[in-house]
């Protein structure tokens, strides 16, 4: 059976290998901001406030179509194909090809477009060519591999097929397939992993762009990158966001790496929900100035697994009846003129010069971990004198913890172990 998924992306993140080695079960790779001179998204002309008011805009986009899955038995799924703002770079075949993939959380397919390809969007990079891949075998229908992915059918030579569809229109056809695929660096060095489940494209069109060529899903089902290369590792990684206003790079971390402990650690049960892509807390209120807001059964975003942890969206919505409450609060304790959000996405703004540090004191209450936001967890400058409350009412089904409420925090997924894990840090330095 299959699902279908809503999902975009405010960063942009190219991956590249950090360390050459194999060490002790883990490694480390490199993340890039979408907006950092190394990423082919960069645009110099582009002030700090205005990339900030365009990924605003993006998450708007984002939280409007939601992240949820559809009834069983769809062979599509959904995501917003160009509006891929993390990725990933890889290595597919022997000998190896660079494929850089828009890295989707809320999917699972790993797909690249191939030659020949039928009808494919114009792209950057060298298109892969599984017939010069020595490694390269297309699954059969009836391979247990073929089963590992909900959106696949039988073609008519007996092959297994996947078909993905998008929010925007774009869309991805072809062939299941096996192959040799690496995370590397420039240098030369990467690590293997052989056997790799993915998509090979062959016709795929829409709102592309073409400084990638496909998608590699970051998921938590079995066919998503992190849990095929958790056989290795084990289903365990760990990220450390750095701050908007910096330019040093972030990192991802897998395998014995990407253990979070030490002082000031705080874990929450990662919730299994039968939509196995998305990462599931429990939220049970917000504190604002030590006084604390919960959740009730009078909105949805309630009960157990009732909020998203979310890398790919830059804003945290929050539900209804807990916005209510903590709008006015976090308003009565800040003393500065409020203005309009010049774009009109964001409720609360205020004049501010400089860092926000009129921002009261702000806990997220997750079961078992209470997280104290720094200002910019909260505030996001959306021009050099205007800052705005990050939180918004959801307008869908589910709510979102965003990526803004998550720098310099060492983040960490502990899928086997059901486990998420907060530490608070300083990114930039690790």
């Amino acid at each position: 059976m299959a699902s279908r998924y809503a999902s975009s992306f405010c960063f942009l993140i190219v991956l590249s290998l950090a360390s050459a080695e194999d060490i002790d079960g883990g490694f480390t790779l490199e993340l890039i901001h979408r907006d950092s001179p190394k990423s082919p998204f960069y645009d110099p002309l582009e002030t700090p406030s205005q990339r900030v008011g365009k990924a605003v805009s993006r998450s708007i986009a984002r939280l409007a179509g939601g992240l949820r899955s559809n009834a069983p038995g769809d062979p599509y799924a959904d995501i917003n194909g160009n509006q891929g703002e993390y990725l990933i770079k890889i290595m597919i075949g022997t000998p190896p090809v660079e494929i850089l993939g828009s890295a989707d959380t809320g999917s699972d397919l790993i797909w690249t477009q191939c030659k020949p390809c039928r009808s494919c969007f114009k792209q950057d990079m060298p298109m892969f060519d599984p017939s010069k891949s020595r490694t390269y075998v297309v699954v059969s229908y009836n391979s247990p591999k073929c089963k590992v992915f909900d959106n696949t059918s039988r073609s008519s030579q007996g092959l297994c097929e996947y078909h993905a569809s998008y929010e925007d229109q774009s869309y991805s056809n072809g062939n299941i397939a096996t192959d040799i695929i690496s995370l590397g660096s420039t240098s030369g060095s990467s690590i293997r992993f052989s056997e790799m489940v993915f998509g090979c494209g062959y016709d795929n069109g829409g709102a592309f762009n073409t400084h990638t060529s496909g998608v590699v899903g970051l998921g938590g089902s079995n066919a998503s990158l992190i849990s095929q290369i958790g056989r290795r590792y084990g289903r365990i990684f760990s990220y450390c966001l750095v701050p908007f206003f910096l330019r040093s790079s972030s990192k991802i971390n897998f395998g014995s790496t990407a253990h979070v402990a030490g002082r000031g650690t705080v874990s929450t049960p990662l919730i299994r929900r039968s939509q196995e892509t998305f990462y599931y807390l429990t939220l049970e209120g917000i504190s604002i100035n030590g006084k604390k807001f919960t959740t009730s059964g009078s909105s949805h975003g309630t009960g157990e697994g009732n909020i998203i942890i979310d890398s790919g969206t830059t804003l945290t919505s929050l539900p209804h009846d807990l916005y209510k409450q903590v709008e006015p609060a976090i308003s009565a304790a800040i003393h500065l003129p409020k203005v309009k959000d010049p774009s009109g996405s964001l409720n609360l703004c205020y004049q501010s010069s400089g860092d926000f540090k009129a921002a009261p004191n702000i806990t997220v209450h997750f079961t078992g971990a209470d997280v104290e936001l720094n200002w910019y967890n909260a505030f996001v400058k959306v021009t050099e004198g205007i800052a705005c409350l990050t939180f918004v009412p959801s307008s869908c089904d589910e709510v979102t913890y965003g990526n803004l409420a998550q720098m310099n925090f060492l983040i960490g997924y502990d899928i086997d172990g059901g486990k998420l894990s907060f530490k608070p840090a300083d990114c930039a330095r690790r």
